[in-house]
């Protein structure tokens, strides 16, 4: 066998790179923001920019400010985001895909969020949120994850989504209606809860603000309060929450006093 002379690169093929694209910048007159955001929402933006000493910091409220208009965060969102805190569409985007309580999709009047994180799958998170894919699907097809029963926007209408830990495992398991609670669960009473929702009706949260939209919540997590004293109102704890508390009030247990001074380290092993 004859080998060619020379080194690999001398024998290979000449490689060429695709010709350059010239990109043309597409011209754009006015505010580059969507006319969904007017003077109202504008004059909101600068109030919640006004609280950081970096207007960056406020790109979270913002992105909450865009879903109380639009009840998504759509692209003409990100770039009113991106033109009132003057940073990229980049950045904005690498936020609002990140968090999962920005939506990329229009949502419904309530966000019906289904813990199916461990402990509250194994108390029935899991049969709870399969039920209500059947119960808010159509025949034949149960509703996805981040899918709207009815005409998103609409009254009634209903987005599902599977949550991971909603930091309420001592009340498994649990539903969120718009990031308000609903303790101690069952399919049946879930199934209760959601077609009072389609009917206009707005239950009572086990804890928590009473009942809203999720737009009406999404300017109060933007800091907008309509109505602060109602929105303080119900109670903010569960009696399983504080059950240790309360038997170490009733007999008198506490933790031990905190030493005057801190124990010795033990020495640290030389070095080799």
């Amino acid at each position: 066998m004859t080998l060619p002379e020379g080194n690999p690169e001398m024998n290979a093929r000449e490689v060429t790179g695709p010709d350059e694209v010239v990109w043309s910048p597409e011209a754009v007159e006015g505010p580059i923001a969507s006319p969904a955001f007017g003077e109202v929402t504008r004059q909101q933006a600068k109030e919640i920019i006004a609280r950081y000493p970096q207007s960056r910091s406020a790109l979270l409220p913002m992105l909450h400010l865009v879903q109380s208009v639009e009840n998504h965060v759509s692209q003409a969102g990100i770039r009113f985001c991106a033109e009132m805190l003057e940073i990229t569409t980049a950045e904005v985007s690498a936020v609002a895909t990140f968090y999962t309580m920005y939506k990329r999709n229009p949502c419904g009047e309530h966000l019906v969020s289904v813990c199916t994180n461990t402990l509250c799958a194994a108390m029935g998170g899991d049969a709870i949120y399969a039920r209500l894919q059947e119960r808010l699907g159509s025949e034949g097809r149960p509703l996805g994850h981040e899918e709207t029963a009815g005409e998103p926007g609409s009254p009634g209408s209903i987005t599902l989504e599977h949550a991971e830990c909603l930091a309420a495992c001592d009340l498994a398991p649990v539903i969120q209606v718009n990031y308000e609670y609903f303790d101690n669960q069952s399919v049946e009473s879930a199934e209760e809860l959601v077609d009072a929702l389609r009917r206009g009706e707005k239950p009572h949260p086990t804890r928590g603000a009473p009942l809203t939209d999720l737009r009406t919540v999404e300017l109060e997590l933007a800091g907008f309060h309509p109505d602060l004293a109602a929105a303080a109102e119900g109670p903010s704890i569960a009696s399983e929450t504080v059950r240790g508390a309360v038997l170490a009030a009733e007999r008198g247990w506490a933790a031990p006093a905190r030493p005057a001074e801190h124990p010795a380290l033990p020495p640290l092993p030389e070095a080799k």
